[in-house]
């Protein structure tokens, strides 16, 4: 039935309470000061604690605070005079589940008690099923040492406020790992707002950051709450952070350092409190270090990096990533494909995955599509595109008269081309290849003077 604690110094009520409580099943301790209450707590973690407010030395308020402390979900409800409900009421602010006033009705207390231990056992049931959803989650995403020391990454910085960066090439699944560490964190039930910095065009970043005031600008027809509002209290990821302008940079500098914005055309400040998780396929201390983006922005971002492996890094995972692919696709497109033959097994395994996790789910997804029913074969598999026999290398023989921005602006045309006719004329597919986002892409080859 339960565990209940009597706390209270009349010796006559500790006995009824006891007497009326035994009677319906429970397990019952019983405390007549604060020291002796919170030594049981602390011995025999009690379920629920009927505590009266008015005790000798420690009062019931101060014990409500120090119990809670040594079990936050421990339920407690407060004992009253009828002319004391001042403090019942503090102490409900303070975490108590209830109250109930002298004389009580014997019935009433029951009912009281029996529905704040239901509500403790749910709670716990909540948890449990939560924990074990997050091992199944945790454990369908891989078993390998690299991808174990990653989560562990994520478990020890999750609950703090500092800044994240995650990089990793494209399709390792850093939007994933900055979605588990909002979910871990105490933000957890606040937003977690995205906003892909490689997609927006750079006259509209400033708008999407912060927000704009109607007609600040041509277009700007009505006032757009911007990314950093939004995420107000929560998590704010700016995936592909180095696509942003540097003028941008300069202004994310200084709203992360001020934790305030203004509106585009706005006149006063905004206070915001958010977490900022970044992500980049390039390595953004280089990129500083060359002048591609800042270096104060970088450093204010640093407080703690996960870095992602590639998926051909963490082959161990392969099987576990391929057959949780292969059961949600069965989901979504209503087949019932059993698994994978031993040949196409290995063919998983052999296989580079230039694309990381994201192109084996795309490929997993379309073998059960083309798969009539059984195991998925070979041929099914479609492992043609980007084989390692066909990764870019760099032209060897350059003109020794040649300067070295011709030479540059060679091999960054071939290396395009390559990429271009490995993905069969797919430019998206050719950004992944040359580990580009594909507006980085675009703006590369309208500056080589290729045809987009």
């Amino acid at each position: 039935m339960g565990k209940i604690l009597i706390v209270d110094d009349n010796k006559d009520m500790q006995f009824l309470l006891t007497s009326i409580l035994k009677e319906e099943g429970y397990e019952i301790f019983s405390a007549g000061n604060g020291k002796r209450a919170i030594d049981i707590v602390r011995r025999n973690e009690p379920d629920l604690v009927l505590l009266d407010i008015r005790l000798p030395g420690m009062d019931g308020l101060q014990i409500l605070e120090k119990v809670r402390k040594i079990d936050k979900d421990l339920i407690v409800i407060m004992i009253t005079a009828f002319g004391d409900v001042k403090s019942a009421v503090q102490a409900m602010k303070l975490g108590a589940h209830d109250y109930v006033t002298k004389p009580f009705d014997n019935e009433e207390l029951l009912l009281i008690i029996s529905k704040a231990l239901n509500t403790r056992y749910l709670s716990k049931e909540v948890d449990s099923l939560r924990k074990q959803l997050k091992d199944k989650i945790e454990k369908t995403m891989g078993v390998s040492p690299q991808l174990q020391k990653v989560l562990k990454q994520v478990e020890m910085i999750s609950p703090t406020n500092m800044t994240v960066i995650i990089q990793g090439k494209s399709g390792t699944g850093k939007e994933v790992i900055a979605n588990m560490i909002h979910n871990k964190s105490q933000r957890k039930n606040k937003p977690f707002v995205a906003i892909d910095c490689g997609a927006i065009p750079d006259t509209l970043v400033e708008s999407e950051l912060f927000g704009h005031e109607k007609g600040s600008f041509t277009g700007a027809d009505y006032l757009k709450i911007g990314k950093f509002e939004q995420a107000d209290g929560g998590t704010l990821l700016l995936d592909e952070l180095t696509n942003l302008p540097f003028d941008a940079q300069a202004k994310l500098l200084r709203a992360i350092e001020e934790k305030k914005i203004q509106h585009i055309g706005g006149k006063k400040s905004i206070n915001v409190d958010v977490r900022i998780i970044a992500t980049s396929n390039i390595d953004i201390k280089e990129a500083a270090h060359i002048g591609k983006f800042r270096e104060d922005l970088y450093h204010r971002l640093n407080e703690f990096q996960i870095f992602l492996p590639l998926l051909r890094e963490r082959k161990d995972d392969i099987l576990i990533l391929a057959r949780k692919f292969l059961e949600e696709a069965n989901q979504e497109l209503n087949k019932r494909i059993k698994d994978f033959s031993s040949e196409s097994l290995n063919r998983l395994m052999n296989y580079h995955f230039p694309g990381n996790v994201r192109e084996l789910k795309h490929v997993i997804k379309r073998a059960v599509l083309l798969t009539e029913s059984g195991n998925i074969t070979p041929d099914k598999l479609m492992l043609d595109i980007g084989k390692p026999e066909d990764e870019i290398h760099l032209p060897e023989n350059f003109d020794e008269e040649s300067s070295f921005d011709k030479i540059i602006h060679k091999v960054e045309i071939d290396l395009i081309k390559r990429a271009i006719n490995l993905a069969g004329s797919n430019k998206s597919k050719a950004a992944e290849l040359l580990n580009l986002n594909r507006k980085t892409l675009y703006r590369k080859m309208k500056s080589l003077g290729m045809e987009l």
